[in-house]
């Protein structure tokens, strides 16, 4: 969800109700569970659990919170979640990754399946479209306040990204994208952090080389609605199209 469609998807999950949140918290939990199994608590020598931190953090998830996450996935009793991934296309073909965390494989792959089924999709094999995704990691910076006025410079926070190490700057909509690595999404989020930069989104996304358009009012109605069951479903982490809204 990167390029036209990720303002207006950080918009969405903003204009949430508190238990869209909940629900959000409760995804990036999960990563953070699965992240702490596999390579422990310390996000000092988890460079994976450190990018999660840092996407919870930008999802206005309290550190209390975080702490939370991170004690109970590393407790005998945590709850085991494995990570899944699924790939198909939506309506037209627009190409849609699943990554899910689950503790019942078969019940997540057989609701994955039935949701595109049902508008107007089709599920696919593992890499059907996963070639036309690069992973990146994006942090999205507004130049705007809440109250519409502007706080960011556009060619200082340039600056202060590359030096960094970011890799690209765009700008568009009152907005900032940086992108990174994968590996560096940490410690340009970090320095940009101590700069006094707040972020609108910060994580590792899988971002499309290109888009397709939607003009046919049943498909746009359709891949809206197959973007929204996926959400609503616990078990669903992130979802990466290639879908151009605007």
């Amino acid at each position: 969800m990167s390029g036209h469609s990720k303002w207006k998807n950080i918009m969405h999950k903003k204009e949430k109700t508190d238990a869209a949140r909940a629900k959000v918290f409760t995804k990036i939990g999960k990563e953070m569970a699965i992240a702490v199994k596999e390579a422990g608590p310390d996000p000092v020598s988890n460079a994976k659990l450190r990018d999660l931190i840092a996407k919870a953090k930008a999802n206005n998830v309290p550190n209390d919170n975080i702490d939370r996450i991170i004690k109970k996935a590393a407790g005998a009793d945590a709850v085991t979640y494995e990570e899944m991934s699924y790939e198909g296309y939506g309506p037209s073909g627009v190409a849609v990754i699943v990554e899910a965390a689950t503790d019942s494989k078969n019940r997540t792959a057989g609701n994955v399946r039935h949701y595109f089924d049902k508008f107007g999709g089709n599920l696919g094999q593992t890499g059907c479209v996963g070639f036309l995704f690069a992973s990146k990691g994006v942090i999205v910076i507004s130049e705007l306040d809440e109250y519409g006025d502007k706080v960011v410079d556009g060619d200082k926070l340039m600056e202060d990204a590359l030096e960094a190490g970011a890799a690209d700057f765009l700008e568009e909509e009152n907005m900032y994208t940086i992108y990174t690595e994968p590996d560096d999404l940490t410690a340009v989020s970090d320095d940009l952090t101590k700069l006094g930069y707040t972020f609108e989104s910060c994580e590792v996304e899988k971002v499309p080389s290109s888009y397709i358009t939607l003009t046919n009012e049943d498909d746009i109605e359709n891949m809206q609605k197959l973007l929204d069951t996926l959400d609503e479903d616990d078990d669903i982490v992130n979802v990466w199209h290639n879908w151009d809204e605007a």
